[in-house]
This record gives C-alpha cells, sequence and structure tokens, in this order.
C-alpha cells in the first residue's frame, strides 16, 4: 500500500512539471534568418550559462578564459560573433551554433559595466 502511495505521488509530480514545461515554459525566442524565415534560438543567458561559463566564469569574469563582462568595450558585435563561431586562441570554434552565435554576440556586445 506504502508502494502505491509513492509511486502515485511521484506520477502526480512528473505529470506536474511536464504540464508545466508544456504552458508556461518560455526558453527560445523565434528569430527571422537571413531568408526571412522563422527560426527559434535560445535566450543568450541561456546559451551562454549552458556553454559558456565553465571558462569564462558564472558572472562572465574570466576564469580560464577571458573574462566577458564588459568585451563589449573591446569588441564589436560582429567581432565577437566571429571570434564565437571561428574560435580565437584556445577556444575551440563553433562551441554554439552559427544562429546562437549572433544572439549571443548582440547580448556581450552591450556588456559594457
Amino acid at each position: 500500500m506504502k508502494k502505491i502511495l509513492i509511486t502515485s505521488g511521484i506520477n502526480i509530480v512528473l505529470i506536474g512539471c511536464l504540464l508545466f514545461l508544456l504552458f508556461f515554459y518560455k526558453g527560445s525566442q523565434d528569430l527571422q534568418n537571413e531568408d526571412g524565415e522563422a527560426t527559434t534560438v535560445g535566450n543568450p543567458e541561456e546559451i551562454v550559462s549552458q556553454n559558456c561559463i565553465a571558462c569564462h566564469g558564472d558572472n562572465l569574469q574570466g576564469g580560464s578564459g577571458p573574462p566577458l563582462n564588459r568585451v563589449g568595450l573591446k569588441y564589436q558585435q560582429n567581432e565577437i560573433e566571429d571570434i564565437i563561431n571561428n574560435g580565437k586562441g584556445a577556444m575551440p570554434a563553433g562551441v554554439i551554433s552559427a544562429e546562437e552565435a549572433k544572439v549571443v554576440a548582440e547580448w556581450l556586445s552591450h556588456k559594457e559595466k
């Protein structure tokens, strides 16, 4: 009897999580590519937190990679995008997709504080 109650409780929690993700989670935004077609690319902060903080630090303060918290003072958006796509120094090319690189570069280019 106790096993059935625990299993039922776990199932209810899992179903609740699934419903939340289906109806309320907005982790991506629609953009248009060069052909004018809609594409879905994640939020730049999420992309950075999933792919960049291991080297650049959780607050972009730097680590094994250089700090990015003021990168907008040093590089323009197109330069940042080029570095993300092609790599530079120890940073490998293609860590994220070209579409994600465009969104992240635009976000990072405003990092001046």
